[in-house]
């Protein structure tokens, strides 16, 4: 087996964020020893996450079995992924940054065929994998990621379960979305759908799609963390996987 050198594009403040959470949790549970310390542990999971390496190779890397680098990096997703913001949090952010809507968007996050894989097969995207609800600011930063559904869950429908509508127009403000949100909610503002439209809906639309368009920066953000591109593990842990980027992502950008 070689081994070289390699650098993560992340910061220092990201790993302090994952090995002082690590080490919180280990006085907590009182673990009286470990193969790696609290830093190592961080890296190995911040390059797991951010690069999509396997366990085996990055538990290679760090000196440890693929079963030891599956431990740290459950153990330590688990517990960044309760640290994530609930929407209501994310949108008083939003308000007191002063704006005064949400950009709304879905994402599917790619994973292996299943045997019973009818309801994690997207026909938009034609790929199995899970449903996650993004919710972002007018400049393009997330704020909030929902749980993920099963990839045949259509955007529409995986807002309604979460009730982003309802909860985006209790906070006083309103949401963008694009034509897959059409008729969800009177507080998510889509753009105007057939041919032959006249020239002032054509405006609006073009409109909304400057303002909607830093969305996408929101899921280049989170697809550049690789373990996000393709899961190799259960899909539903899509949920904490996500979450668990969400507060590193959120850290990364401060």
């Amino acid at each position: 087996m070689l081994f070289y050198r390699a650098c993560l594009p992340l910061s220092r403040r990201t790993l302090n964020l994952a090995a002082r959470t690590i080490r919180t949790h280990r006085r907590a549970a009182r673990s009286r020893w470990r193969r790696l310390d609290a830093a190592q542990q961080a890296l190995l999971v911040l390059v797991h996450l951010r690069k999509g390496e396997t366990f085996a190779e990055v538990g290679a890397g760090f000196g440890v079995g693929a079963t030891t680098a599956w431990r740290y990096v459950r153990e330590t997703t688990r517990l960044l992924a309760d640290q994530a913001p609930s929407l209501e949090q994310g949108l008083r952010r939003v308000r007191s940054n002063g704006w005064e809507y949400v950009i709304l968007d879905g994402t599917l996050i790619a994973c292996d065929r299943l045997a019973a894989d009818r309801p994690f097969y997207s026909g938009k995207h034609r790929h199995h994998g899970m449903n996650a609800q993004v919710v972002a600011t007018p400049d393009g930063d997330p704020v909030w990621v929902s749980g993920a559904l099963p990839g045949a869950v259509h955007d529409t429908r995986a807002a309604r379960v979460w009730r982003i509508g309802d909860r985006v127009a209790a906070a006083g403000l309103f949401g963008l979305g694009d034509k897959g949100y059409a008729g969800y909610s009177p507080a998510v503002l889509t753009p105007f759908k057939g041919r032959n439209k006249p020239e002032w809906q054509k405006e609006a639309n073009r409109l909304h799609a400057r303002l909607r368009s830093p969305g996408e920066r929101v899921m280049a953000q989170l697809k550049n963390w690789r373990i996000l591109r393709r899961l190799r593990c259960c899909p539903h842990r899509a949920t904490e996987i996500t979450r668990a980027v969400l507060v590193l992502q959120l850290r990364e950008a401060r």
